[in-house]
């Protein structure tokens, strides 16, 4: 009995890992969708290998069109001999509200704690199309090449996030903003 348990989460992870079966939430008629925002995304992940100052986590709870980009994203840089360490992804609204609410004790006041850290009804990372990569060289590599495929880094005082939006591979990224809040 173990070993048929065995064979068929094989065959569920193999399945998932090919693209023959979704692992994520599919829409259905009738059926009320997850809410992402409140979606937890990993608090931390392993070391990242090569720069231990930093995690690489797991994109769980990215929307799933961003996940696929970013795993197609993850595999040319690798192509490249590039490695991308998911710093930080996907965040619950919990979560940013803690990172936001840190920030403002840091910071000493909303309006500076918002030019790094966004409330939650306003990141990215909440709504499943952010990511932070690390090291900067690799991020560096992101801002070079991961256009063509969707990724454009959004802010200036933010070398490390990216978002993602199928539109930017055929029109460009936008401008740069300041910060997150545009100031």
């Amino acid at each position: 009995m173990l070993l048929g348990l065995v064979l068929a989460v094989a065959v569920v992870v193999t399945l998932g890992v090919t693209g023959r079966v979704t692992l994520a939430y599919e829409r259905v008629a009738g059926r009320s969708a997850p809410v992402l925002e409140d979606v937890p995304g990993p608090e931390t992940g392993p070391v990242c290998p090569i720069d231990e100052r930093y995690v690489d986590e797991q994109p769980e709870g990215l929307r799933p069109d961003v996940l696929d980009a970013w795993r197609r994203l993850r595999a040319k840089a690798g192509e490249q001999g590039v490695r991308l360490c998911l710093q930080d992804g996907k965040r619950s609204v919990r979560q940013q509200e803690r990172e936001f609410t840190e920030a403002v004790r840091r910071f000493g006041t909303r309006e500076l704690a918002e030019k790094y850290v966004l409330p939650p009804e306003r990141s990215m990372h909440v709504k499943g199309i952010a990511v932070d990569v690390q090291p900067l060289a690799s991020a560096g590599w992101v801002e070079r090449n991961g256009p063509a495929l969707g990724w454009c880094r959004r802010y200036q005082n933010e070398p490390w996030h990216f978002e993602y939006d199928r539109n930017y591979a055929a029109a460009g990224c936008p401008a740069l903003l300041p910060s997150a809040t545009g100031s």
